[in-house]
């Protein structure tokens, strides 16, 4: 009653009903329209378009003669990390599935920064296409300094491990994880003193998802992996850091989510909205330039405020 009382003195009448304040923090939790893709998704038909194209970025040259290779890059956080990378001075090859809507509009948005693109379009699960995608780099840009293992896929599984099929399993790691390790292989030829890796993790590697058990696998091995290979590269003075996005607003979420998850995506974290895709780019661009020199086997976390320990 104490607590009614000391309610209606401050805000002049008594406390909602319960069912009206369920309704109240329902109705804030709302973030975008109901929507739904089919996979792999595509940036310009999501309501609202995400924020990718990094119209606020202010570079500084940080990544002047530097190439840069990032997968995933047609759209979401790729798009904006390789257009940050390219206002920073650096030319970008961006692989992609199978994107062609997406895909151009990044390599405009690269060229308008005043460097070079290259598209490859491909399936980086398969280890002779990784191979080919670094050769390709290497012969039309002239090096590779800067790898951003980016690409993912996932699939929503309500039911538990006992829905997720071998196929669905091997698709999700073959494209998460050991596209990590094709694209490494392949690259370390090329990579010199002073060059660097980045992976995308993500902040289900270290809370888990009941509803994304083999994803949140592969983002786990990602973490580990970056920590080992870290290790292992430190000697070359090849530095190896990773990312782990929180709930950011990128095709994968209408391609994979049910209409209602959409709607209310991102509204669990403590700063109660959706990331975008350039509020995640300044991480790797800090993690791809001389500021983080002294940096290598560790994981950044733009997720909301959401408290990661590990």
């Amino acid at each position: 009653m104490r607590g009614s009382v000391e309610y209606r003195a401050a805000h002049g009448r008594d406390i909602p009903p319960l069912w009206a304040l369920r309704a109240t923090m329902k109705k804030r939790q709302k973030q975008f329209p109901r929507q739904r893709q089919r996979r792999p998704g595509r940036e310009e038909k999501m309501k609202p378009e995400p924020e990718s194209k990094a119209r606020q970025y202010l570079a500084a040259n940080k990544l002047a003669g530097k190439v840069a290779l990032v997968t995933g890059g047609d759209s979401g956080i790729g798009r904006s990390v390789a257009v940050a990378f390219a206002k920073e001075g650096a030319d970008v090859a961006v692989v992609y599935l199978e994107e062609h809507d997406d895909a151009p509009e990044t390599a405009r948005l690269i060229e308008a920064a005043g460097t070079r693109c290259v598209l490859i379009a491909g399936n980086v699960g398969d280890e002779k296409f990784c191979r080919q995608v670094i050769k390709r780099v290497v012969t039309e840009l002239g090096g590779l300094n800067i790898l951003v293992n980016n690409a993912a896929e996932q699939h929503v599984q309500k039911k538990g491990i006992e829905k997720i099929t071998t196929k669905q399993l091997l698709d999700t790691f073959r494209t998460n994880i050991f596209s990590m390790f094709y694209l490494t292989k392949a690259s370390l030829p090329y990579l010199r003193e002073g060059d660097v890796i980045i992976n995308t993790t993500s902040v289900t590697a270290y809370r888990g998802s009941p509803h994304l058990i083999d994803y949140s696998a592969t983002k786990g091995a990602i973490v580990s992996f970056t920590r080992s290979l870290s290790k292992s590269l430190v000697e070359k003075n090849i530095r190896v850091n990773a990312v782990a996005p929180g709930p950011i607003w990128t095709p994968l979420i209408p391609s994979s989510f049910a209409e209602d998850h959409v709607e209310t995506f991102g509204a669990k974290v403590p700063m109660n909205r959706a990331g975008q895709p350039d509020e995640c780019a300044p991480a790797y661009v800090f993690l791809a330039c001389n500021d983080s020199s002294y940096i290598t086997g560790q994981v950044l976390h733009p997720n909301g405020g959401e408290i990661i320990n590990g």
